[in-house]
């Protein structure tokens, strides 16, 4: 049950160290623009992995209206995990290299702005899913996504680039295998499949769009079996990511389900919302309709094809410009 709109009190969970950019400032934006809407506020900051879960456990004891992750997908990840299944609802501040999850409830990716929408305070009960009960909130993946993601965590650089750079390193030399995949408990099938995304949301980050038309609210999960193809038709998939396209290419399909079971040739890489880990052959996948609760944009533009993935991009430009303009001039303030 969520808690009394009475007690408003919001933990703030602010990640020095995520993404790639600056946190100048922010956490005072933050207090005094909550502060000023009417919640009681309590900074904390994390120091090291597992932080933002234990503060986001804290708060749930104390029954707390929310939570407000401030940081990348690592640290609302963190954060989420602890909140599934309360009252306690989740709020974002994207700044991170990715923001998938921000990205697909409609959170602007300027601080002010993100703050706006926190402070109309439109909270609704979302879906979560979990991957051999570990949970996730956007995409798990098995195959070459999974690949470019461990690749990228061996990086030393974080960002848009640096995960484009993994991902044509991976591609030259990568395999496909073969999974036997079955939907809500009916008769497996087979395939050589190139990626197998299991989708709560949208995209991966960046504007990515893995399943176009996933809904958090809608109590299923989107299958993506992008299938073993040709060098030129996987790079058309990529293109038809950043476009919102994806779903009209005959090489990929996309089912829904509330249970998703998995199994290929070995244990091995695997992603949770972009964070790389290892996973047996046999995984279960499984959405847990309405078990997180989130603070979300009431403006959200319905997705439209390639409308939305021209618009998005723009939008965010513009606001990392105001955020510019705005450091700089704290700067000479």
């Amino acid at each position: 049950m969520k808690p009394s709109a009475e007690k408003r009190k919001i933990k703030v969970i602010v990640n020095p160290v995520s993404g790639t950019r600056s946190k100048r400032g922010v956490p005072e934006l933050v207090e005094r623009t909550l502060l000023d809407a009417g919640f009681e506020v309590e900074i904390c900051y994390t120091t090291c992995r597992g932080d933002a879960t234990r503060i986001g456990r804290e708060a749930v004891s104390e029954a707390c209206y929310g939570v407000l992750a401030v940081g990348g997908d690592g640290t609302v990840n963190e954060t989420a995990a602890a909140l599934c299944g309360s009252g306690t609802a989740l709020g974002i501040i994207p700044l991170g290299s990715g923001n998938g999850l921000a990205r697909h409830v409609g959170i602007p990716m300027d601080v002010k702005a993100a703050l706006r929408v926190i402070c109309r305070d439109v909270v609704r009960a979302c879906d979560y899913a979990t991957a051999n009960e570990t949970p996730f909130f956007c995409t798990c993946g098995f195959g070459f996504d999974a690949a470019v993601t461990h690749r990228f965590s061996r990086k030393g650089r974080r960002g848009l680039m640096t995960y484009l750079q993994s991902t044509l390193e991976e591609f030259k030399d990568y395999r496909s295998d073969r999974y036997r995949i079955a939907v809500d408990g009916y008769d497996s099938f087979e395939q050589d499949a190139f990626v197998v995304a299991c989708c709560n949301a949208s995209q991966y980050g960046n504007n990515a769009f893995i399943a176009p038309h996933a809904s958090i609210t809608d109590g299923l999960l989107d299958l993506t079996v992008i299938h073993e193809g040709n060098p030129l038709s996987k790079v058309l998939v990529g293109v038809e990511m950043m476009t919102g396209l994806i779903g009209s290419n005959a090489m990929i399909d996309i089912l829904q389900a509330r249970r998703i079971v998995i199994d290929r040739p070995a244990a091995g890489p695997a992603h949770l919302d972009g964070e790389p880990v290892e996973m047996p052959a046999h995984i279960e996948v499984q959405v847990h309709p309405g078990g997180l609760y989130m603070f979300t944009n009431d403006r959200k533009m319905r997705f439209r094809p390639l409308l939305s993935a021209l618009y998005k991009p723009v939008e965010e430009l513009a606001s990392r410009i105001r955020s510019c303009v705005y450091e700089t001039c704290r700067a000479d303030s």
